[in-house]
């Protein structure tokens, strides 16, 4: 039986999906070519070392410019800005995972999501400037040299098991994965899973004039 065109729900846009998988790629990148980098067995198997060493460096330097062009779009901008906001039923969320309570409240993203995305911005940032220091070896002296090796290269093992919990969440939700290639999620999924979520309300909001949605 065919899906009614109402059983749909827009999530997000052509813009905010392209930023996600050009940041997706870049960042995967980066861990395949750092794995190759660090793990000798992969070193020898994939070979071509300073070819490997340019992709990981180029990569890395661009894995912000997605995001940083995606803000020309209002959508990207507003959901970046409910990634950042905590609501209440956010730590109600939480406590329902440590609790393992299958009633998790959450609005257009959970909080894990919103942890997520939190920490992964500030590790690039942290990533970004550890390897520019490594890149460029006469922007510092040894000592911050060493130490932005040492962080570099832990920092990079702990992305590599915070994506890989990300894909595996996102593997275990069909649905989350639909939204994402094709923007629209089924309305029963979004009850079920985003219950504050309100795509009415923020279609709303946006056709509001700007000067009304500040005096809110």
């Amino acid at each position: 039986m065919p899906r009614r065109a109402d059983d749909r729900l827009a999530r997000f846009t052509t813009a905010e999906r392209w930023v996600h998988r050009c940041t997706a790629t870049l960042m995967l990148l980066c861990i395949a070519t750092a794995a190759c980098l660090y793990l000798p067995q992969l070193a020898v198997l994939v070979g071509r070392r300073r070819l490997v060493e340019l992709v990981h460096e180029w990569s890395g330097l661009v894995l912000p410019v997605p995001v940083l062009l995606g803000l020309g779009s209002k959508a990207l901008r507003r959901d970046l800005g409910r990634l950042n906001r905590f609501a209440r039923y956010d730590r109600e969320w939480l406590a329902a995972v440590v609790w393992r309570n299958h009633r998790r409240p959450a609005g257009k993203f959970n909080a894990g999501q919103k942890l997520y995305a939190g920490w992964i911005a500030g590790a690039v940032v942290v990533m970004l400037g550890t390897g520019l220091l490594m890149w460029f070896t006469g922007l510092a002296p040894l000592a911050w040299r060493t130490g932005a090796t040492f962080v570099h290269d832990w920092l990079a093992l702990a992305i590599g098991v915070v994506v890989g919990g990300h894909l595996w969440m996102a593997l275990r939700d069909p649905q989350a994965r639909h939204g994402m290639r094709t923007g629209r999620v089924d309305r029963s999924w979004a009850a079920r899973e985003h219950p504050h979520w309100d795509p009415e309300e923020e279609e709303a909001e946006e056709a509001q004039p700007r000067s009304e949605r500040q005096t809110r």
